[in-house]
């Protein structure tokens, strides 16, 4: 009789395990012949030297499901057993699983064409109103990478900045400070990042969220990098971020340019890098519009309404100053030649 420790590198112990371990006991009726353990995230077995090898197949093959899915149901041990096809069968537009095995995948014209553009480019940038899921697909495409061990890191970033409010001193240390304005990010990882995960992640630096005055001076090697709200940078600090690009990193960059938070005197860096970087091959830009709302009907209702209400008090030479910073030549910017363009402006109402 030998005995082997199996560790979950990959998987979630509580999301194996099951609910009151009702996975492990599973597992112990199917392998009558060996006795199994499990604590943390390793599971002991002892048991004759052939039905281990068996075993350790099954295992990995759990844990593979597991950790893609990010659930493990009782049925989908038995059809791993019996070598069947798993209810959650793979789709090609599905880009990761949710916490509770639900298919996050594009919904709409432009997130399939920001999902396009990410595989095509090394960096991105994703502009549109609030609502269309930019942010929300780049962190999907992100926890996609690192499952797939295409890059060792997530960078999440976004620049500190109140929505028109002066907050005064907050209280607590430095994280407590900056995480209210870093709360977004969370949120949408821990709808695809199990708990246990996620803070074993944040806890090694596999997945690290800063404000973007902590980006001066850094390497970003072997990851992918997200800027949030990079309407609300300056010039300088945009700079400052695309140039901390390393090797075997891409970078997304998301913002919505009808809602600045500058002061006015200062301009946004991110309309400023629409212009300046639209015929730099290997970026790819994505300008999303009010169709790709995925929130609430209302949403988009109010985005309309805004878009009419800027329209009409704007002059003819003000709309035509701003329609070009906004959509470069859709023959710029879009990753080198030879690649489609996946710039799509939006259309006049």
């Amino acid at each position: 009789m030998i005995e082997k420790h199996f560790i979950l590198e990959e998987a979630d112990p509580v999301v194996f395990f099951g609910v009151n371990n009702a996975n492990l006991r599973l597992l112990r009726a199917l392998c009558p012949k060996l006795r199994i353990m499990g604590r943390d995230n390793v599971v002991k077995v002892l048991g004759d030297e052939e039905e281990m090898s068996g075993f350790e197949q099954l295992f990995r093959e759990l844990e593979k499901h597991c950790a893609l899915y990010n659930m493990l149901a009782e049925e989908d041990i038995l059809n791993i057993v019996k070598h069947r096809r798993t209810a959650a069968a793979p789709s090609d537009d599905v880009i990761v699983y949710s916490t509770g095995g639900k298919p996050i995948a594009p919904r709409s014209a432009n997130q399939r064409c920001l999902v396009e553009a990410y595989r095509d480019n090394d960096m991105l940038f994703a502009v549109g109103p609030a609502g269309t899921g930019k942010t929300y697909v780049a962190i999907a495409l992100a926890v996609r990478a690192l499952k797939n061990k295409e890059v060792k890191k997530i960078i999440l970033s976004r620049p500190a900045v109140e929505a028109g409010e002066k907050l005064g001193f907050l209280p607590g240390d430095m994280k407590e400070k900056i995480d209210p304005y870093l709360q977004p990010l969370y949120d949408a990882l821990q709808e695809m990042v199990p708990p246990a995960k996620l803070q074993e992640y944040m806890a090694t630096n596999v997945i690290q969220i800063a404000p973007l005055a902590f980006m001066r001076g850094r390497t970003l090697n072997d990851a992918v990098v997200i800027l949030d709200e990079a309407q609300n940078t300056t010039t300088a600090q945009l700079k400052m971020f695309l140039t901390r690009m390393g090797w075997n990193t891409k970078m997304i960059v998301t913002g919505d340019t009808t809602q600045i938070d500058l002061p006015p005197s200062q301009r946004s860096g991110l309309t400023e890098a629409l212009r300046i970087l639209a015929g730099v091959s290997g970026i790819g830009f994505v300008m999303m519009n009010r169709q790709d709302i995925v929130r609430h009907r209302l949403v988009s209702r109010i985005v309309e309404a805004y878009e009419h209400a800027a329209k009409a008090a704007a002059s003819p030479e003000q709309r035509s100053g701003n329609d070009a910073v906004q959509a470069p030549d859709a023959r710029q910017g879009t990753g080198g030649a030879g690649h489609r363009p996946v710039w799509q402006e939006e259309k006049e109402n």
